[in-house]
C-alpha cells in the first residue's frame, strides 16, 4: 500500500509567482499551470491513497474548479472532500476562504470515509478514511500553540475508540518537529514514518517537519521517501506499508 501525503497549497505554487503582482496575490489570483504539474507529478508516484491539505474545493481562484475531483477524475481515483472550518465558524461566508478543504483520494473499489471536527481552532476538519483492515485520519492542525495540543486530545480519543491498526497523516503545524507531538506519540501508540525526522518546509529549503505520517503496531513501514518537488510551499511525503 503507498499513501500520498501532499499539501498543495490550493494549487497556487511554491515560489515567488505567488507573490506576483503584489504579496500573496496567488492566494486570490490562482496559477491555473499548477495543478496539471500537481497531477503528473501524484501519476508518477502511482499511490493508492492519497491525503491532500489544503485543496480549493471551487472557488473563483481555481475558475469555479473542484481541485480534489479534477485530480481524482483525472487520476481515475474516488475522492472524498470538506471544507476545513465547523458549520458555524465565520470563515464559512467568506469568499475564496469558504472553499478551502482537505481531501482523501483513493482507489474506486475504496469507501468508508467519515467527518469529524475538532472542538478549537480555526481548521477543525478530520477526515477518516476506514479500510478492511486499518483506518487512516487525515488533519490539518492549528497554527496555534494552546489549540493544537487540545486538537491532539480530541485526536488521540478518536483514535482510542478505533478497533483497527491507525495512520495518521497531515499537516501538524509543528514548529518543533516531532518533539513537540512526542507525549501524544506515546499515548496513542503511534511511530513516524520519517525515522531521519526530514525537514517538509518550506520546499524551496526546507528546516522544518511540519507535515507527518505516523502509524500503530500493525501496520509495517517498507519504504519512506520526501520528494523534492516544488510544486507547493511543502514537500511531499511517500510511505510504503502493510498490515501486519
Amino acid at each position: 500500500m503507498r499513501l500520498l501525503l501532499y499539501n498543495i497549497r490550493y494549487a497556487v505554487g511554491g515560489g515567488s509567482s505567488m507573490h506576483m503582482p503584489l504579496p500573496g496575490a496567488g492566494y486570490v489570483l490562482g496559477n491555473q499551470s499548477v495543478l496539471p504539474e500537481i497531477t503528473r507529478f501524484i501519476k508518477s508516484v502511482d499511490p493508492d491513497v492519497v491525503g491532500l491539505i489544503e485543496v480549493d474545493t471551487g472557488s473563483i481562484r481555481s475558475r469555479k474548479v473542484n481541485q480534489a475531483e479534477k485530480l481524482a477524475a483525472d487520476l481515475g481515483m474516488n475522492t472524498s472532500y470538506e471544507t476545513k472550518y465547523g458549520e458555524r465558524s465565520f470563515n464559512q461566508i467568506l469568499p475564496i476562504v469558504r472553499k478551502q478543504g482537505n481531501a482523501f483520494m483513493a482507489a474506486p473499489r475504496v469507501h468508508g470515509e467519515k467527518f469529524h471536527y475538532f472542538d478549537t481552532g480555526i481548521k477543525r476538519l478530520i477526515i477518516e478514511l476506514e479500510m478492511d483492515d486499518y483506518a487512516i485520519f487525515l488533519v490539518h492542525l492549528s497554527l496555534k500553540y494552546r489549540h493544537r495540543h487540545l486538537q491532539l486530545r480530541r485526536l488521540y480519543d478518536l483514535i482510542q475508540e478505533t478497533r483497527k491498526p491507525v495512520v495518521v497523516a497531515g499537516d501538524f503545524n509543528t514548529f518543533w518537529g516531532e518533539n513537540e507531538i512526542y507525549l501524544f506519540m506515546k499515548a496513542a501508540g503511534l511511530e513516524s514514518a520519517n525515522i531521519d525526522s526530514r525537514p517538509t518546509y518550506p520546499s524551496r529549503s526546507p528546516r522544518k517537519e511540519l507535515d507527518f505520517v505516523l502509524y500503530q503496531d500493525g501496520i509495517n513501514v517498507t519504504g519512506f521517501d520526501v520528494p523534492d518537488i516544488k510544486l507547493s510551499d511543502h514537500l511531499p511525503l511517500v510511505c510504503d506499508f502493510e498490515v501486519a
